[in-house]
This record gives structure tokens, C-alpha cells and sequence, in this order.
């Protein structure tokens, strides 16, 4: 009996650590939760890298992405594509990134994004990079940022096809 309670015990921690495993992992500063940090690989030699993420204000009062910055990079610019006469361009964001109230942004490819310019090193699909993020708000937090593969178009290291 008391073998088999021991069985169901240890069977019921490795079910629920399973469990936290599929969970989204973020973290929080105030009332601003990271989800899903990651920054596309580099190719040889190229000049800057993609960040992405998902920032979800659970305030009740808005709040803004000042900044970014990394020991990894020369800057990095909080970036919006924009539509200009049919062509999709990149353009630092002035004043930082909204965050209203109760809403999740989205940090994406073809969307607002994170460029790492001048980077010290390649980076590797499997490693991470270090960014500190300063909100008007929430204030400081660093973020570990998970390196997924050059084509990669989401977090879980997706390719297009």
C-alpha cells in the first residue's frame, strides 16, 4: 500500500511538472508581463538581428516600452513596418511602444520588432541574448531572449514554408 501511494505520489509530480512545462513562460515587471523573448539567427556578416515578444499590460493604466538595450549590440531600436506608396519600411519608433491598458502587444515579424544593430557576435540558433527593457511604468527587467533558427517566424522556432 504504501509503495503504491509513493508510485501515485512521485506519478502525480511528474505529470504536473509536464504540465508547467507546456505553460507559456514569461516573466513580470509591475504590471507588465514578457512572454515569449526570442531573436532570429543571424546570417554571416549581417549588420543587425530581429527581437520579438509578446508585452500583455495587466494594469489599469497604460504604460510604454522606453527602451532596449543589450551588452550583445552597438543599440537596439524599438521598430514599427510601415506602408510608405506600396513598400513595406522599417522605421524606429519615437516616444517607445504603447502598451494601453488590459492589452497585449505583439512584437512579431512584419510587425512592431526589436532590431539589434551592430551585434558583437553571430548569433547561434540554441543560445541566448541578454536585453534590458525600461518601461515609463512598470520600470527595469532583464530578459533572456531565446535564439531560434534563421528561419524561424515564431517563438516555438517555427519556419515558414
Amino acid at each position: 500500500m504504501k509503495h503504491a501511494l509513493g508510485a501515485a505520489l512521485w506519478a502525480a509530480i511528474a505529470i504536473a511538472t509536464l504540465a508547467g512545462c507546456h505553460r507559456e513562460p514569461h516573466q513580470a515587471v509591475g504590471a507588465i508581463e514578457v512572454a515569449r523573448p526570442w531573436v532570429r539567427a543571424m546570417a554571416p556578416h549581417a549588420p543587425a538581428a530581429g527581437g520579438f515578444m509578446a508585452l500583455r499590460n495587466t494594469g489599469d493604466a497604460a504604460d510604454r516600452l522606453l527602451s532596449v538595450s543589450s551588452a550583445e549590440a552597438e543599440r537596439v531600436e524599438i521598430h514599427e513596418v510601415v506602408m510608405d506608396r506600396g513598400v513595406m519600411r522599417m522605421r524606429p519608433l519615437a516616444g517607445g511602444l504603447a502598451l494601453p491598458a488590459g492589452a497585449t502587444v505583439e512584437l512579431k515579424p512584419g510587425g512592431y520588432h526589436l532590431m539589434l544593430i551592430g551585434p558583437r557576435r553571430r548569433f547561434a540558433a540554441g543560445e541566448e541574448v541578454a536585453m534590458r527593457l525600461v518601461f515609463a511604468r512598470a520600470g527595469t527587467t532583464e530578459v533572456r531572449f531565446a535564439v531560434r533558427p534563421l528561419d524561424a517566424t515564431s517563438a516555438d522556432g517555427a519556419a515558414r514554408h
